[in-house]
């Protein structure tokens, strides 16, 4: 999965961006306690420990 597919999904089930410095993306969801960080680097693959660390942070199940 590329960086740009991981933040469409996670902005499909109401993620918004809160905050951004640099390449580091902060994502947040109303009712939702926790950030989701995402270091941003466009369309580069996303290791996948860290896609699965990312979609588990923001109780995502992986399609």
């Amino acid at each position: 999965m590329k960086f740009s597919e991981l933040v469409r999904l996670l902005e499909e089930y109401g993620f918004r961006i809160v905050k951004e410095r640099g390449s580091v993306r902060y994502y947040r969801k109303p009712g939702w306690e926790r950030l989701i960080r995402v270091d941003y680097h466009g369309s580069k693959e996303v290791p996948a420990g860290t896609c699965h660390a990312i979609l588990k942070a923001a109780g995502i199940k992986k399609r």
